[in-house]
């Protein structure tokens, strides 16, 4: 093999290298949740649709208030990440259509991606109120104590908080 097609050879497994590499760093985009249609949002009008117009024109929410009335949400959501990532919303729309009582629409509202809440948990543990246990206070703990005072043997009845009588 001459030195010319070694480097040629070699150039070619560097230019696929870099291409191969240069596709893992390609952000992942998703959508989840109801695809919004703009023209059929906006020809939901409060006090001329009801619910089962809407239903016709929206379809199925994505979930239902058990307040308010059952007040119907339709989200929407474009999420992106770069390969092991968790994923970042970059946009999100909320419809909420709210209904009175005979179910005609009251008001359409829209809300955005400032209404996702960030949360960062705390550390690796829960923390509890009490005493702090071992190991082996957790894995030994309850010898001895079946069976003992105070475990459900004598004293007060299961039936209302009377004394036993023998």
């Amino acid at each position: 093999m001459s030195l010319k097609s070694v480097r040629q050879l070699t150039a070619a497994a560097l230019l696929a290298l870099c291409v191969f590499g240069a596709s893992a760093c390609v952000p992942l985009k998703s959508h989840q949740g109801y695809v919004i249609d703009a023209d059929l949002v906006n020809s939901v009008q409060a006090g001329t649709d009801n619910r089962q117009s809407v239903l016709a024109t929206l379809g199925k929410p994505s979930f239902t208030s058990e307040f308010n009335q059952g007040d119907w949400y339709y989200v929407s959501r474009e999420t992106r990440n770069f390969a092991y990532n968790n994923p970042k919303v970059r946009e999100q729309t909320t419809l909420r259509i709210s209904f009175d009582e005979k179910g005609n629409v009251t008001a359409v509202r829209k809300s955005g991606v400032e209404q996702v809440a960030s949360i960062s948990p705390s550390g690796k543990t829960t923390p509890t109120l009490g005493k702090k246990r071992s190991f082996f206070d957790e894995l030994f703990g309850n010898i001895g104590t079946v069976g003992a005072v105070g475990g459900g043997q004598g004293g007060q009845s299961n039936t209302g908080g009377g004394r036993d009588t023998p």
